[in-house]
């Protein structure tokens, strides 16, 4: 039996994401800070997930990009301790990490615990004198579902530590672009993934009710109003498994390089005549998918142009085609979707979306529909029944709603200094 959806109504062969309010992720995170540590946390901090609605592989292309944050989180109960020893555990990894910050560099730290601890080698790097801590992490974010739960893991652990050390970066912005690029470098250096830093800027510098409009060639960040009204972004989570650190990310990105190298650019941002610069690479004797990957970053960049003027102008049915285009150009042309993508978005559509688009890196991970609301049930159902019949697993679905970036959620106590004393 599915959980009810949207509404209150029960869709069969999906099943519901519900976010949890802030007070359920504070106990949840504190509950298990308690169970793994004893006693209580500093406080307990928070940051989002995201869903982008258009522009998709453009950030390390100095693109243009358009996400939301999700009211899906992923929450952080932390406290410091003098010793420089770090202690982590999750309610979503079986396996806990421990070792000192000071031995944390490249190549140290595998797994979940490296988006976590990098961060905090980060902000050392930066500056900011971090100490050691005990940390407990329990998330509503989907894992493994291309909409950035390691981005949220690292945005909670940024904003916890830029607190509990008092650096009051995430008092203002430009504090919290410092924040975004401590955890882009945790994530490129630590964890061993190259990506350019979309989803960190998501979670730290969002603005609820708005989509954010990202440009990675001047770094600039514009809010755009996402007044959704009668529509709705449903997330599809097709629940195959989505992975940016297994070396296809790597390669796509890569090939963006190589192509830029090729034409005399310094980014794929200043292709300015896509005909002419796919005719230079095939002279130059690029392989064939490298014009490919070019001409889907030059055209979803203009994709996402075109969505930032249709918020704006409250023309937000007109979304629908723009995604779908989208989706066509990720799979035909930098071809990172996947059968359970593809179905996920035909299937959407057949069933009365106005359009849609797989999201994230790709590889597995989710699909994101422009529906009405009021056909968000028969629209989830089509795509539940679409992958009963495929013999696909059963996916879960989400509404996003545009949410705020991450902050502290709950004091729990006063926060306590390296050496172990309030302040």
């Amino acid at each position: 039996m599915s959980a009810p959806g949207p509404g209150g109504v029960g869709t069969p062969r999906v099943e519901w994401r519900a976010a949890w309010t802030p007070a359920e992720g504070a106990d949840r995170a504190r509950a298990g800070f308690a169970a793994a540590f004893g006693g209580e946390p500093a406080g307990v901090w928070a940051a989002p997930g995201r869903v982008n609605v258009i522009g998709e592989h453009t950030d390390y292309n100095a693109g243009l990009c358009l996400p939301v944050a999700l009211a899906h989180r992923t929450y952080v109960a932390l406290r410091p301790r003098p010793d420089g020893v770090v202690r982590l555990v999750s309610a979503q990894e079986p396996t806990a990490w421990e070792g000192r910050l000071a031995d944390v560099g490249p190549g140290t730290v595998q797994g979940w615990a490296a988006y976590a601890v990098g961060v905090a080698w980060a902000l050392r790097g930066a500056g900011l004198d971090v100490p050691g801590f005990d940390a407990a992490v329990d998330s509503c974010v989907p894992y493994g579902a291309g909409l950035s739960s390691s981005a949220a893991l690292e945005g909670a652990f940024a904003v916890a530590l830029d607190d509990v050390v008092g650096a009051g970066l995430g008092a203002h912005d430009a504090g919290r672009a410092r924040l975004v690029a401590a955890c882009r470098r945790a994530e490129n250096e630590i964890a061993g993934a190259p990506t350019g830093g979309l989803d960190q800027t998501a979670a730290l510098r969002s603005v609820p009710g708005h989509a954010l409009a990202l440009d990675f060639r001047d770094g600039s960040v514009r809010p755009v109003p996402a007044r959704l009204g009668e529509h709705a972004l449903l997330v599809v989570d097709t629940r195959a498994p989505h992975r940016n650190a297994d070396g296809q990310y790597a390669a796509r990105r890569a090939a963006c390089e190589d192509a830029a190298r090729r034409l005399g650019l310094p980014s794929l941002r200043e292709v300015t005549d896509l005909d002419a610069a796919l005719d230079r690479l095939a002279a130059d004797g690029a392989p064939p998918e490298t014009g490919r990957r070019v001409r889907h970053v030059v055209t979803e960049n203009a994709r996402v142009t075109r969505a930032v003027a249709l918020l704006a102008e409250d023309r937000v049915a007109e979304l629908g085609p723009v995604l779908t285009a989208g989706h066509a150009s990720l799979r035909d042309d930098y071809e990172v979707s996947c059968p359970e993508l593809d179905v996920a978005v035909d299937a959407a559509v057949a069933a009365g979306a106005l359009g849609a688009r797989m999201v994230g890196g790709g590889f597995g991970g989710s699909a994101l529909a422009l529906v009405r609301r009021e056909d968000v049930a028969a629209v989830a159902e089509g795509v539940g029944a679409a992958f009963a019949a495929a013999g696909f697993g059963t996916p879960a679905l989400l509404v996003a709603e545009p949410s705020g970036p991450g902050g502290r959620v709950e004091p729990a106590g006063p926060v306590a200094d390296a050496a172990g004393g309030a302040r």
